[in-house]
């Protein structure tokens, strides 16, 4: 009695064999490494004299492996023979050693320019991540509008966790950026303003730079190299060893639980860190206003909100809310699309923090167009 397992036996498999005619050769049997090894010498010695300028015939052979197509592939010196009767099946495995490099990758013309496929490559990948983004976005947005509803679901011990990473723990390195930030703008104006007799007002350009501009762009940059990097880095890890997959099959939602609570925690943190960070700046400058242009720090604190109006802390601390929210979804967007291996996790983060940048200046570019009217005393 033969079993399943009997079945699959090398040595149940036609060996393979070349038969000589006048018109060509004939090839039968199984071609593949495991029936092809007791046989290997001889059929060495046979493919050795041919040549492919004969006809070959494919039509008998019953399974075609790497090895045998590779065997084949160099008897025929690297070309298809100029007859060759073969059945479709059979083609992909010469196809694969035909073009290695092109395997799993999409076709491309060799008559189109390099740059040109280049660019186009470029573009379609900039698609995949903009509807990727989208996607993002709306599964996002639908969970915002059901949590509500649903209080129990809403994930509070995440959330917290990710207001202490991103937030707290960033309290120190964002105070000394700050800080030294305010020393070197403090000291690099009172140098200019010197020469103009304009020493008060080193003042103005403390509280709008740093207000309104340096201070909520440092941060987000900060924050877009730190946590930015850490929330691909998990998400990647946590794809890479399957926990993700694990959480689908328990029926629990990853937005739910992963993405949400770090988008929302990291929205209502950077408006903190960046008056944190603001306030350290404004100290620093007005410690190195006071040693090197004699304004008393009494002083400058009073003069401050004449000179820097209300608004500019809105237009401060709204930057800073919209830059942290576009720091996580790119953050859990990059981390998402990583693949199960290490080369992907790296450059995945990499992609996340450049993005995130990018993406930063790119708001901040906006915010300074459609705000340029506000805050500013005529």
């Amino acid at each position: 009695m033969t079993t399943a397992s009997d079945s699959h036996r090398p040595e149940q498999f036609l060996p393979p064999r070349i038969e000589t005619a006048p018109e060509g050769f004939t090839l039968h049997g199984h071609w593949t490494l495991a029936c092809m090894r007791p046989h290997l010498e001889a059929l060495r010695r046979k493919l050795a004299g041919v040549t492919s300028d004969v006809a070959w015939d494919l039509s008998d052979v019953q399974r075609l492996d790497s090895f045998g197509a590779l065997l084949l592939w160099r008897a025929w010196g690297k070309r298809y023979p100029e007859t060759l009767m073969m059945p479709g099946m059979l083609a992909h495995a010469f196809e694969r050693i035909e073009h290695p490099a092109d395997a799993g990758q999409p076709v491309v013309s060799r008559n189109v320019p390099w740059l040109l496929s280049r660019v186009g490559s470029g573009l379609l990948g900039f698609v995949d991540h903009l509807r990727g983004m989208v996607e993002l976005i709306g599964y996002v947005a639908t969970e915002l509008w059901r949590l509500p509803r649903h209080p129990r679901e809403i994930p509070w011990l995440e959330a917290s966790a990710a207001f202490y990473k991103t937030g707290v723990q960033a309290l120190p390195v964002a105070a000394l950026l700050g800080f030294l930030i305010g020393i070197v703008l403090s000291y690099l104006s009172a140098l200019q303003l010197q020469n103009f007799g304009a020493e008060t007002f080193l003042i103005n350009i403390l509280g709008f730079g740093v207000i309104r501009e340096l201070g909520p762009v440092l941060v987000a940059i900060l924050v877009a190299g730190r946590s930015g990097s850490a929330i691909t880095a998990q998400l990647g890890v946590m794809r890479v060893t399957e926990e993700i997959d694990a959480l689908a099959a328990m029926g629990v939602s990853r937005y739910q639980r992963l993405i949400v609570p770090k988008v929302v925690a990291l929205t209502l943190v950077m408006p903190l860190l960046v008056a944190w960070t603001c306030a350290l700046a404004l100290f620093g400058g007005a410690l190195a206003a006071r040693m090197l242009l004699n304004i008393d720090i009494i002083s400058f604190v009073e003069r401050l909100p004449s000179v820097v109006p209300v608004g500019n802390i809105g237009i401060g601390l709204g930057k800073g809310g919209v830059f942290g929210m576009t720091i996580a979804m790119i953050g859990c967007h990059y981390g998402l699309r990583v693949k199960p291996n290490t080369e992907s996790l790296s450059a995945n983060t990499t992609a996340s923090v450049v993005s995130s940048i990018t993406a930063v200046i790119i708001i901040d570019a906006i915010f300074a167009v459609l705000t340029r009217t506000i805050g500013v005393p005529r």
